[in-house]
């Protein structure tokens, strides 16, 4: 566990802060049974989900120690943002692996004020996180009662009063809660048998993060095929053209670049109501590529994607390699990623977990792969209409617009083109611009580069060797990471090139992705 501290350092400076403390359990056990393969999991964690998780909830890391590390943050919201965060990464880390060799971090926050010097931090304050992450559970958080005053409304999780405790060598009792991972939970954890009796949960509203049993949809995103877990939509009555994908009833094609012709529709009240379809015999309009179309009243904005053959890939980075030619019907794509606006329709249909906050135009975020999926399934049977993520190939092929340029307008940065950390103003380090923000590329789209990072159907691999050349998505039996694009505000600007690859675990949130629908036409 992470050590204590004495109580007073002369010349240092106090202040109040939250502190994080985190250990492994079990770590000795670990290291017993295989040293040097826990000893370089746990560097390959603390640098791939502990230090960018951190940096992201603009926490300081104070002290790593051989199985846990010591963190202070301005903002205990934060603070406990931060370590659900690492918590539902190592649970999705850890579902790939046999459970005796599961790494699990006991997470313990605390507010109190503290003393600060050039390379640590001391004081009661330090000492009572530590106290509460020595008595968490495997993969769980506690804090105490100080941090829960100030977060109880922030944030979508439950909490469990685990009552007064005398902590060793804290002179006054703490009060303790656990942080549950769904919000609808009965209490029955116990403590490790030292309480006899557990107050009820207390359940919280707005925020932006919770795990909402995460082990549950992990599972089953674990146990369903790609091909399943996309198509909670009508029975089918003819396959999609596409291999790999969803079977629908498919309408006539429309020419590419031609606009879907809709009735007027009506005005809705939630829950949303179907749109009118259009007549079976009404002919498609000709328009050029850009041109769009809703179908529903409140439905994301869609834009005829038409077809077309691309190189895609790159030589600048080895997970864009080899490029290659690749193929791509018409399809349409939305004119901009989802927003919270529109995700807010899904939730008000209880057909998505994630609640939400914010302006309606901006794009909803902290949204896992499996979040995604909801709001796909919950559209298709909202418009009778097979929508679903755009496929890797799919994505950049919009995202490049006809160009072969590293962004859609050339090889360097310009303003106004893109929202990310060093691409030019306007730009917000807490938010991403709202959508429809900037200049639309070549086919009428806004936010192909930065913004926010948009989940894709395709299942991570490292390379482009042995893809399809035909832009179906790429999948692989109990898939744990899928493929993102487009880079985030807070990415860098090699990071938003259109053919840039990044991938996470499925069922784990995270605050800068997101996601655009498509559809088959």
């Amino acid at each position: 566990m992470t050590g204590e501290s004495s109580s007073h350092v002369v010349g240092s400076r106090r202040r109040l802060a939250a502190i994080l403390a985190a250990d492994i359990a079990g770590y000795s056990r670990l290291v017993g049974a295989d040293e040097e393969g826990t000893i370089a999991r746990v560097k390959r964690y603390r640098r791939e989900i502990i230090e960018p998780t951190l940096a992201e909830h603009n926490g300081t890391i104070v002290k790593n120690t051989g199985d846990g590390f010591l963190a202070m943050f301005d903002s205990p919201v934060e603070a406990v943002r931060c370590a659900i965060v690492i918590q539902q990464s190592m649970a999705a880390r850890n579902t790939a692996i046999a459970r005796e060799q599961w790494i699990q971090f006991r997470i313990g926050v605390n507010l109190g004020d503290v003393i600060v010097d050039s390379d640590d931090i001391y004081g009661e304050g330090v000492n009572i996180a530590a106290r509460l992450e020595n008595i968490a559970e495997p993969g769980g958080v506690n804090i105490s009662g100080g941090v829960y005053e100030q977060i109880k409304n922030k944030l979508v999780v439950g909490y469990q009063s685990l009552g007064d405790e005398k902590l060793k060598n804290i002179t006054d009792p703490v009060r303790i809660y656990r942080v549950l991972p769904d919000p609808s939970a009965v209490v029955r954890a116990t403590r490790r048998g030292r309480l006899s009796a557990i107050s009820a949960v207390v359940v919280v509203g707005v925020g932006t993060i919770a795990w909402f049993a995460l082990q549950d949809l992990w599972t089953a995103a674990r146990r369903t095929p790609l091909s399943a877990a996309t198509s909670s939509q009508p029975t089918a009555a003819a396959p999609t053209a596409m291999p790999g994908l969803p079977s629908h009833p498919q309408p006539p094609a429309p020419v590419p670049g031609a606009a879907f012709q809709g009735a007027p529709p009506s005005p809705i009240q939630p829950p949303l109501q179907v749109a009118a379809v259009p007549p079976p015999h009404a002919p498609p309009t000709p328009h050029a590529p850009g041109s769009a179309f809703r179908d529903c009243q409140g439905c994301p904005e869609m834009v005829v994607i038409p077809r077309g053959t691309f190189r895609m890939g790159s030589e600048l980075d080895s997970t864009e390699k080899p490029i290659r030619p690749v193929s791509v019907q018409a399809y349409a794509l939305g004119r901009s990623p989802v927003t919270l606006g529109e995700w807010r329709r899904c939730v008000a249909a209880q057909a998505c977990l994630l609640d939400v906050s914010g302006e309606d135009a901006e794009p909803v975020r902290n949204v896992s792969w499996t979040d995604a999926q909801q709001f796909v399934s919950w559209l298709s049977k909202l418009t009778q209409q097979p929508y679903r993520l755009p496929t890797e190939a799919e994505w950049e092929y919009a995202a490049r617009g006809g160009s072969e340029t590293r962004y859609w307008w050339g090889e360097q940065i310009r303003p106004m083109m893109a929202n990310c950390r060093g691409c030019g103003e306007p730009y917000d380090s807490k938010t991403p611009l709202p959508t429809g923000s900037g200049k639309p590329n070549p086919f009428g789209l806004y936010g192909m580069a930065g913004g926010v990072a948009q989940w894709v159907l395709d299942c991570w691999h490292p390379d482009y060797r042995g893809a399809p050349s035909d832009a179906s998505p790429r999948e692989a039996p109990n898939c744990r990471e899928h493929v993102l694009r487009g880079g985030s505000w807070r990415a860098e600007p090699s990071d938003v090139r259109a053919a840039s690859r990044a991938h996470y675990d499925t069922g784990v949130r995270y605050p800068t992705h997101g996601l655009r629908v498509a559809r088959p036409l």
